[in-house]
């Protein structure tokens, strides 16, 4: 068995482990750190939504010897100042993208970058999108997000209990706030795309939450019970018990989507990728981190709390100390030394068996002379 393999046995057996909910102070002043950052970014920098969001005007060119690079900057002249994102088509061609783009606007950036590419206007296909339906598309993903949660949270509720179900939901939050800092502050573009990619890494955060809860239950019940372990021990085990398997599922998950955004979006210009591969990468990141150190220890929290947990955990302690009384009473006797030799015995004092062996043997008991004939005269 592999060193690692041998270690999550270790792990789930409770011969080693790590106190996660011991230090959650430090995991909360981390996520609490992070999640700041991401909401100061997205104040300052905003989102930059794609033209599904914005409305604004695609604009597809045959094979051209132009460089991305001058194409945005004669697409941002053309539009009077709208920035522009242009992408590299597998056939040579370019994608021109232009936010807030209208109709009246289109036709002349069109000709225009027809006469600087040098191809003809009726070979650069147009696509227009209103604004009043990229609207409608961004109140459809906030809607369908608001019903995942409420979901999630029903479910929870009824499978486990609500402090798991509140537990879960933060996490999740904690999630998608991360990521939606994430694509402020490196300024990808918004589309469908994120979307799919942020509800995809809220089940994918969520599964991984419940794996962990589903332990926690089986570990918990009759809890109260028994004096050995407090709820938040027996979730630190649990945890501990699903560490590896966490560890494995999100290593494996992240390899194709890295390969997905570093190498297909970034080495090889595959820049259409970035905004479900990012969403993703960041997303799948965040909720192993948050299954791990933000979901269960939230739920020890809330259970610590609870009348009957605080009484178990009274009982606990005084156990422990109990034991640990006895058992440095029992040190102290087997450290304290042994006389080999019996004390003096005192003036009057009946001498001891062992003593009397010492000394001389025992005498048998006396036997009347004649053996076999009664006692008394002869007749």
């Amino acid at each position: 068995m592999s060193r690692l393999g041998t270690l999550g046995a270790r792990l789930y057996r409770g011969e080693v482990g790590y106190d996660f909910v011991g230090k959650r102070k430090i995991w909360y002043g981390i996520s609490i750190l992070i999640t700041i950052t991401a909401i100061v970014g997205l104040a300052v920098r905003g989102l930059n939504l794609g033209i599904e969001f914005s409305g604004g005007a695609v604009f597809e060119t045959p094979k051209t010897s132009v460089s991305a690079s001058d194409a945005r900057h004669v697409a941002e002249s053309a539009a009077g100042g709208h920035t522009a994102v242009v992408q590299e088509l597998g056939r040579g061609g370019l994608r021109i993208q232009i936010s807030e783009l209208g109709t009246k606007e289109a036709l002349p950036v069109q000709e225009k970058l027809a006469k600087e590419l040098d191809v003809k206007t009726s070979e650069i296909e147009t696509q227009l999108v209103g604004p009043s339906w990229g609207e409608e598309i961004a109140g459809k993903a906030w809607q369908g997000l608001a019903i995942f949660m409420v979901l999630v949270v029903i479910y929870l509720a009824i499978a486990f209990e609500w402090r798991m179900a509140l537990a879960a939901l933060i996490a999740l939050i904690h999630d998608l706030t991360i990521t939606v800092g994430v694509y402020a502050l490196v300024g990808f573009e918004v589309t469908p795309g994120t979307v799919i990619g942020l509800l995809t890494i809220l089940g994918y955060s969520l599964y991984d939450t419940v794996v962990v809860f589903d332990g926690l239950k089986e570990a918990s019940k009759d809890l109260t019970k028994q004096t050995r372990f407090t709820y938040g021990e027996v979730a630190n085990r649990s945890l501990n018990s699903t560490l590896v398997r966490s560890i494995n599922t999100t290593v494996v998950a992240l390899l194709p989507v890295g390969a997905l955004l570093f190498i297909g979006g970034g080495a090889l210009g595959a820049g259409m990728l970035n905004d479900i591969s990012l969403a993703l990468f960041v997303g799948l990141a965040a909720g192993a981190y948050s299954s791990i150190f933000i979901a269960t220890p939230l739920v020890a929290d809330l259970k610590e709390r609870d009348p009957q947990m605080k009484a178990l955990a009274k009982r606990v302690r005084a156990k422990r100390a109990s034991t640990a009384a006895k058992s440095g009473s029992e040190s102290e006797v087997e450290q304290k030394p042994q006389d080999a030799t019996p004390p003096p015995a005192e003036e009057g004092d009946s001498p001891t068996p062992a003593a009397a062996g010492a000394g001389q043997r025992r005498q048998p008991a006396s036997r009347s002379r004649g053996r076999g004939r009664p006692s008394g005269k002869r007749r």
